[in-house]
C-alpha cells in the first residue's frame, strides 16, 4: 500500500534509524572501560554456549571520497596501511579474548567500512583466519560483506566464501550517470552486474543492493530507470536510503551544489516511485527502508516474529553479544554501548598502550530498557504490548503522538497491543520515535523555550 503524498509530507520529520536506543547522541564521552568489560563480559558467560556472539569489524580505507558518504572513512591509495590496521585489530580482539573465559562461539561476522575490498583478497584471508583461530563457528553462522563494485574481484568473493561468508551487500547508490558523476562514484552498472553474477556463482545465497533517494540531480525518471536495472538483478533485499545532507559532520558533501538536491516535495516523490517499483516487482516492505523478496530470510523472519534489528540493520541472527573492532567500531552488550575513538591515530594509541579503545558510551536503565523493547517490537514486529507498569510515562510521552498516529490509520491501539497497520510500514521509524522518551522530551523542551520566548 503506498501513503498519499500528504502523509508523506506530514511525517518527512528528522527521526533515527533505531539502530539502537538509546540513540548515539545521547550517550557520554568518557565511558569507563572498566563499566563496559562488566557489561559484555557478563553477557558474554550468558550467552557463549548456545546463541554465541556477533562481531563486527570497521575497515575504514577507501581509494576514492564519494562525496554524498556520511561513514567514518580514511582515504588513501597508500595499501602499505592494511598490514598496520590489521596488527591492531588482532591486537584489539586479544584484548577481548583475554577476558573470556572459553572460546568465543562466532554466530555472525560482518565487514563494513569504508570500503572493506580495500583489504588485498590475501590479507583479508590472513586477517580472518587469525581472527577466527581458537573460534568456535556457530552452526547457523551467518558472515557478511560490504563491497564497493569498483574493487570487490571475484578472488574477494572467493576467499571470503572460504571462510563462511555467504551474504554480499553491493553500494549502488545510483546508476545515473550524471548523479554517480556530483557524487564522485562512477561505477558501470554492468560492474555491479559482474560482481553479483560473480558471488551468485561462487554460492553466495544472499545479495543487497543499498540504493539511496535524494541524492543531487536525480529525478523521478532516473530513479526509476536505477530502480528498474537493479531489480532486473533481482537482488534477495535492498536498502533504499534516504540522503542524509549533513555536511557540517559530512565535510565532502560540502564539494556539490546544494541546489542541485531535490526539493522536499520531489524527493518524497523519489520514494513513493522506487518503493511503487518494488513492490510491483515482488519485493515485500519489511519496514524501515528495507525490500526483500518473499522467500528471503527476513521476509520468513518477520512472519514468524522472529526478525532482530542492530547496527547493521535488520537480521535474523539473535546475537545478544556484539563486539565491534576498530576505529569508531560500536558494540552492544544488550545493557550497554560502547564506540571506539573515532580517529584513526586514537584508536592505534589505546591499543599500542594495551587499552581497548573505547571513548563514549551508554549504561541503560529500566526505563531505557522498556524503551528499547517497545522500539524494537515495532520495528522487528510490527506491534507491541504495552505494560502496566510503564503507564504513567506511556500516558505522558507516548500517547499523545500514538493517537495522532492512530488518527491517521497509521496504528491501531486495542486491549494494550499496539499495532503497525499496512500504510503504517512506510512511517515505521515515525511509529518508533513515540516511545524515544529522551528525543520526547527534548522535543517537549524546545517548545516550552519557544513559548517563552
Amino acid at each position: 500500500m503506498l501513503p498519499d503524498l500528504a502523509l508523506l509530507q506530514k511525517y518527512n520529520v528528522p527521526v533515527p534509524r533505531y539502530t539502537s536506543y538509546p540513540t548515539v547522541p545521547y550517550w557520554q564521552d568518557g565511558l569507563a572501560v572498566d563499566h563496559w568489560n562488566v557489561a559484555w563480559t557478563r553477557r558474554f558467560n550468558k550467552v557463549n554456549t548456545r546463541e554465541g556472539i556477533a562481531l563486527y569489524l570497521h575497515l575504514p580505507f577507501c581509494e576514492k571520497l564519494c562525496t554524498y558518504c556520511g561513514c567514518n572513512k580514511r582515504i588513501t591509495t597508500n595499501h602499505s596501511v592494511e598490514a598496520e590496521y590489521m596488527e591492531a585489530l588482532l591486537a584489539e580482539w586479544a584484548l577481548y579474548r583475554a577476558q573470556m573465559p572459553g572460546r568465543p562461539l562466532i554466530r555472525s561476522l560482518h565487514l563494513g567500512g569504508g570500503t572493506p575490498t580495500f583489504f588485498s583478497p590475501r590479507n583479508l584471508g590472513y586477517l580472518l583466519d587469525q581472527l577466527l583461530e581458537g573460534c568456535d563457528v556457530h552452526p547457523e553462522h551467518q558472515f557478511s560483506l560490504e563491497g564497493h563494485p569498483l574493487n570487490t574481484t571475484w578472488e574477494h568473493l572467493a576467499v571470503l566464501y572460504q571462510r563462511g561468508f555467504t551474504r554480499l551487500s553491493l553500494g549502488v547508490q545510483d546508476n545515473d550517470p550524471e548523479v554517480q558523476r556530483v557524487i564522485n562514484r562512477e561505477q558501470p552498472f554492468e560492474t555491479v552486474a559482474k560482481v553479483t553474477h560473480a558471488a551468485r556463482g561462487l554460492g553466495y545465497t544472499s545479495v543487497n543492493f543499498d540504493l539511496i533517494y535524494g541524492l543531487p540531480l536525480q529525478t523521478l525518471e532516473s530513479i526509476e530507470r536505477t530502480v528498474t536495472d537493479c531489480i532486473s538483478l533481482r537482488p534477495d533485499r535492498v536498502a533504499f536510503y534516504s540522503y542524509a545532507h549533513v555536511p557540517w559532520t559530512a565535510k565532502g558533501q560540502r564539494l556539490f551544489d546544494e541546489s542541485d538536491l531535490p526539493e522536499a516535495l520531489l524527493k518524497l516523490q523519489l520514494y513513493r516511485k522506487g518503493k511503487e517499483l518494488f513492490l510491483q516487482h515482488g519485493y515485500e516492505d519489511i519496514g524501515m527502508d528495507h525490500f526483500a523478496l518473499p522467500e528471503d530470510e527476513l521476509c520468513e523472519a518477520r512472519r514468524a516474529q522472529r526478525l532482530h534489528r542492530n547496527f547493521m540493520g535488520y537480521t535474523v541472527a539473535d546475537s545478544p553479544l556484539l563486539l565491534g573492532l576498530g576505529v569508531s567500531a560500536i558494540s552492544d552488550s544488550g545493557d550497554a554501548f560502547a564506540q571506539n575513538d573515532k580517529t584513526l591515530e586514537g584508536y592505534y594509541r589505546s591499543i599500542r598502550n594495551g587499552e581497548l579503545a573505547i571513548r563514549k558510551g551508554y549504561v541503560l536503565d529500566a526505563q531505557d530498557q522498556a524503551c528499547k523493547r517497545y522500539i524494537l517490537d515495532i520495528a522487528c514486529k510490527g506491534e507491541t504490548r504495552l505494560r502496566r507498569e510503564d503507564m504513567p510515562w506511556l500516558s505522558a510521552v507516548s500517547f499523545p503522538v500514538l493517537q495522532g498516529l492512530e488518527a491517521d490509520g497509521l496504528v491501531r491501539l486495542e486491549n494494550d497491543v499496539l499495532t503497525v497497520t499496512d500504510m503504517g510500514k512506510q512511517f515505521t521509524r515515525n511509529i518508533c520515535s513515540a516511545f524515544d522518551l529522551k528525543l520526547q522530551q527534548q522535543q517537549l523542551q524546545r517548545r516550552v523555550n519557544a513559548l517563552a520566548v
